[in-house]
């Protein structure tokens, strides 16, 4: 049995003990999100960041601009800074580990239900501000492997100016490399 299924089901399991949530639904393939979300019109959707195929951070993007009355709360395995960030960044209203208690989840499903997001916020207070509309583009051209002077070409733009985004991707991502920008772009979900 697959243990995101396992997870699943214990946490619905501790979920349907709490008498002011209603459960409509879990569902272990994303696919299926939507066809529920219109069916039951949940105030709250409670998402993992990481799907066997999907992205989490991607899906809570599509579900706060496509249903913009859902309220998308990430859990995650991890609490890692950038799944923090990117969870903030993609419209979630919270963010809770695994390791939270039930009544810590329960409780961000309340607040968020309310209109208030509930993240760690000290670990929001030092996120460098994300990346512009150039810089991603930049940064899919980078994860093709395209050099600067390419990237020149392709955006009619100096090579200068390429560095000088190629620099600011890097302290913006907090990496060293261009291969360290592609790899944490893709773990917050700023690449497909």
């Amino acid at each position: 049995m697959d243990d995101h299924l396992l997870v699943m089901l214990g946490i619905q399991q501790l979920l349907e003990n709490e008498a002011d949530l209603e459960i409509v639904n879990t569902i272990c393939h994303p696919a299926d999100l939507e066809e529920e979300i219109i069916k039951h019109n949940p105030d709250v959707i409670v998402m993992d960041i990481r799907m066997k195929n999907d992205n989490g951070i991607e899906w809570t993007k599509k579900i706060t601009e496509t249903y913009p009355t859902c309220k998308v709360v990430i859990l995650s395995g991890y609490d890692y800074d950038e799944y923090i960030h990117a969870a903030y960044e993609a419209g979630a209203y919270a963010f809770v580990t695994k390791e939270n208690s039930a009544f810590e989840l329960a409780n961000a499903i309340r607040q968020s239900h309310l209109g208030i997001k509930s993240f760690p916020i000290d670990r929001l207070s030092n996120y460098n501000s994300p990346l512009t509309k150039i810089e991603l583009n930049i940064l899919q051209l980078i994860s093709e492997d395209k050099t600067n002077a390419e990237i020149s070409e392709l955006l009619n733009i100096s090579r200068r100016t390429v560095e000088h985004h190629v620099s600011s991707i890097l302290r913006k991502l907090d990496v060293d490399s261009r291969v360290g920008a592609v790899v944490k772009a893709m773990k917050l979900g700023l690449l497909e």
